[in-house]
């Protein structure tokens, strides 16, 4: 069967059993065990890690026909070929090759970019070693606070893996500075010691406006506190050298990595680099390990039972197929509250795509909106319109068994009931003749009981998956990360787009290189629209 009869069935299939109760489908014995799945046994410490994606409507006719979608889009070849270093990224002629920075480097890539990378690997490791012992301090001694200063992928992925590794932090306590309204510089700065404080400059071309105008201002606030050499306690992570020797730093405190290494997958080298000095190197290597281990299980576990392949197959069954608009990632971990923004970049810059990899329009929707927030904070807010609104919100929620605060494992066990009541609770819901039971426990009847028995119905039959595992480390969150991006790829590959360019980006930031100039007074907007002239005018006056 080919691509397009496959996507056809799929939907036949979808509108056959679109009105059946999600529920009914555990009427069969082992419903369960036959959705769900597991690491393999070796693929690293920690406990196993179990996708139970068993509360979705898809039964073995959808898991069928999606398995052949993924085998039909060529994902095995695609997958070894991102492996084994072929220039997937077709529109931009690169490698893709985040998964060469953790673990063993695949001996078919090539040896210069293995060895360039463990050269800098070994270097960033020096240099944390060097800051947390003090070998390297500021005027005022052994750094406390580091401000890392980026945007995009150069701050999502390390503001998001500082505070979830916080149990692990023995070194100097990490910042983050991303958006270039001053408000965030002045809050972070105010209470910090210029002279104890250890700056770290993402961009891989050093030209990032918004970076390195927030770099300026950094640089002038060491200088307003007495410090004589700021670029004596300035880091840059890039490629562009030469920009930072411009801006005195020496080539031992520049670290790059190489175009193959996306922006949003980058956490992994020198862009975690706040994350190394945070949890030091053998609690980074744990992070590294993890990742790898969920690589080697996407590399080798048949499809059926591969990890991010289930979750990207569901994905595609409830966008795709189902035509649920968003997705909402539920983490219940409060150390995971900034996932749902780095799993937002990770989604829709790689899978936000209209054309496919040969430029054609796409015949169907692209990747979902991803939102989310952690629980239980979310219960008093959004899952209202999730159980109750009149649109169907697929639901991820993640879980660990046990936390990492002892003396507080009631709140713990209190976390897990109520993640997994919150899943129960969309599958089963409560049908009205529930709700006037309950009404008239309550002595209600009549016009009233009815009235109020409406408003407590929840139509349930919302479909949600559970990520399960044993507790939240540096290598779990390693694996968790991992299992989401190789997510993305296999749904990128089943659209046939490019999942890892992002010109969407771009003309934004185009157009306000030019609106700039037209801020200042007596400025020529002729050129622009009446809502962006009206705008202009309103802000200039004020």
């Amino acid at each position: 069967m080919g691509i397009d009869a496959i996507w056809t069935a799929l939907a036949a299939h979808h509108r056959s059993v679109a009105a059946r109760p999600i529920l009914s489908l555990f009427d069969a014995a082992g419903r369960a065990a036959e959705f769900s799945a597991a690491l393999l046994p070796d693929d690293g410490p920690d406990g196993p890690v179990l996708l139970d994606f068993s509360k979705t409507n898809i039964d073995a006719t959808a898991m069928g026909l999606l398995l052949d979608l993924a085998a039909a889009s060529g994902l095995e070849s695609r997958r070894e070929a991102m492996f084994t270093g072929a220039p997937i990224n077709e529109t931009e002629g690169r490698a893709v090759l985040h998964t060469m920075l953790r673990g063993t480097p695949d001996p078919a890539l090539p040896a210069d970019w293995v060895q360039d990378h463990l050269v800098t690997r070994a270097r960033m490791y020096e240099f944390a070693r060097a800051v947390r012992s003090g070998d390297f301090a500021g005027p005022a001694g052994r750094f406390t606070d580091v401000v890392n200063i980026g945007i995009g992928g150069s701050d999502l992925g390390p503001a998001m893996a500082v505070p979830a590794l916080a149990p692990w932090h023995d070194g100097p306590k990490a910042h983050f500075i991303s958006n270039v309204d001053g408000a965030q510089a002045r809050d972070v700065l105010r209470h910090l010691d210029p002279a104890r404080t250890l700056v770290l400059i993402v961009s891989k071309t050093f030209t990032t406006i918004e970076t390195m105008t927030n770099a300026a201002t950094v640089r002038d606030w060491l200088v307003a506190g007495g410090v004589a050499d700021p670029a004596a306690q300035m880091v840059a992570v890039s490629s562009a050298g030469e920009r930072a020797a411009d801006w005195g730093i020496p080539a031992t405190r520049v670290f790059g990595f190489g175009d193959y290494i996306g922006g949003r997958y980058s956490l992994w080298g020198p862009v975690g680099l706040a994350l190394l000095l945070a949890i030091g190197p053998e609690r980074f290597d744990d992070f590294l390990n993890g990742a790898a281990g969920m690589d080697r299980h996407f590399r080798r576990a048949p499809l059926a039972r591969n990890l991010p392949v289930l979750l990207a197959l569901t994905g595609i069954w409830h966008h795709q197929i189902c035509g649920h608009a968003t997705r909402a990632v539920l983490p219940y971990d409060q150390r995971l509250a900034r996932l749902p923004a780095y799993l937002q970049q990770l989604e829709m810059e790689s899978n936000g795509k209209r054309v496919a990899m040969d430029g054609s329009d796409l015949r169907r929707p692209s990747g979902p909106v991803v939102w989310g927030e952690p629980g239980t904070n979310g219960q008093h807010a959004f899952y209202q319109l999730i159980h109750q609104g009149t649109s169907a919100v697929p639901c991820e929620f993640l879980i660990a068994a046990e936390g990492n605060d002892p003396g507080l494992e009631h709140h713990q066990r209190l976390l897990v009931a109520n993640c997994l009541a919150q899943s129960e609770a969309l599958l089963r819901g409560r049908t009205l003749a529930q709700a006037r039971a309950l009404m008239a426990a309550r002595g209600l009847s009549g016009d009233e009981l009815e009235r109020q028995a409406r408003h407590r119905v929840f139509p349930g039959n919302r479909p949600s998956v559970t990520l399960a595992y044993e507790r939240l480390t540096p290598a779990m969150l390693g694996r968790i990360l991992a299992l989401y991006e190789h997510r993305v790829f296999v749904e990128g590959v089943i659209l046939g787009i490019n999942s890892f360019d992002q010109w969407g980006v771009e003309l934004g930031k185009e157009l306000a290189l030019a609106v700039e100039p037209l801020l200042a007074p007596g400025a020529d907007d002729s050129g622009k629209d009446g809502s962006t002239r009206l705008l202009l005018g309103h802000l200039r006056r004020r």
